[in-house]
């Protein structure tokens, strides 16, 4: 299925055809969810739900853009839909492995999950991966209790926007600003001038009041938190897991079977088979599997920067090295 659509795909865009096909960057998003045996036995379910790679609520696209990956917000909420409506799953765990993403999308994948265990009253332990840093911790802190692998880097409290001043450069290449506007800051954040004082100030005041509600929501999900210490873990530094465990943003350090271990136990069953939900065009043979099937997709680029490649700034809780030097 996903090589004939990378060929579809890669005939349109060599023949210099360009199709607007909405159905062809639906498919993955409106195809039902099926369960899958991951692995154990017994009547009673521990659904493993994936939040991978940068949190967003638009679907990434690939293939030039006739294929969608549905965006981490829709799976999850979609995953958790199907979950609410099987009495036989006990517990969730969580696996996070995220530097984070957009602040709305990251409080979304939170709030499902917040809202999931009111309704369903099932204990969520977060198994935290490489990195679960930023909106990926955020999205953690949903949970009743959080294991971290003992490799995990995570942390990262704190908000980021990024903007660039092109002023100078395009000075150099005889280009002027030549913009038009009705209020003082409309053009706020334009790359073709420098911020003002003032614009800074804005900025910077939401910027504190993001970086309030992230704190709000770390104190709300860790009770055990070093409160002494809350000024230094909440200013953007990252933690190795061991170092998260003795600050209290984490509970126990562990590999995930460890985290499906402790969902069993906050479940109180002896015996479970752990499942996961897929598309039909996914395949998930173990535990380990990748979250997803990989969208067939052309990609010259190392790194497909997804839902970063946006067309203004954006407030992110999102831990990139480098972006906002």
């Amino acid at each position: 299925m996903r090589a004939g659509l990378a060929l579809v795909a890669l005939a349109l865009g060599t023949s210099g055809c360009f199709v607007s096909l909405g159905s062809l960057g639906a498919l993955r998003g409106e195809r039902p969810l099926q369960e899958t045996r991951l692995e154990g036995e017994g009547r009673a379910k521990i659904l493993l739900v994936d939040v991978s790679n940068v949190i967003t609520d638009l679907p990434t696209k690939h293939a030039f853009g006739l294929l969608e990956e549905e965006s981490t917000v829709a799976r999850v909420h979609a995953e958790l839909k199907k979950a609410a409506d099987d009495e036989r799953v006990k517990a969730i765990v969580l696996r996070v492995n995220s530097p984070g993403g957009g602040v709305t999308a990251s409080d979304d994948v939170y709030g499902e999950i917040v809202r999931f265990k009111k309704e369903r009253k099932v204990p969520v332990v977060a198994a935290l991966g490489d990195v679960a840093a930023s909106g990926g911790y955020y999205v953690a802190c949903a949970a009743d209790r959080i294991v971290a692998h003992p490799t995990t880097v995570t942390g990262s409290i704190g908000v980021i926007m990024t903007s660039l001043n092109l002023e100078g450069l395009l000075a150099k290449v005889g280009v002027r600003n030549q913009t038009f506007k009705a209020g003082e800051h409309k053009d706020i954040l334009s790359p073709l001038r420098g911020a003002t004082a003032e614009e800074r100030r804005i900025i910077q005041s939401i910027l504190d009041d993001l970086h309030a509600r992230f704190v709000s929501v770390v104190r709300e999900g860790r009770p055990k938190l070093d409160v002494s210490r809350l000024a230094e873990l909440t200013d953007g530094r990252i933690l190795d897991a061991r170092q998260a465990l003795a600050a209290g943003l984490i509970d126990q350090i562990g590999d995930l079977h460890a985290a499906l271990d402790a969902a069993k136990a906050a479940a109180h069953v002896d015996e479970a088979r752990v499942v996961a939900y897929r598309r039909p065009d996914e395949t998930r043979e173990n535990i380990y599997s990748a979250a997803r099937g990989a969208p067939a997709q052309v990609n010259v680029l190392p790194v497909d920067l997804g839902a970063l490649a946006t067309s203004g700034p954006r407030f992110m809780y999102l831990w990139a090295p480098g972006l906002g030097e």
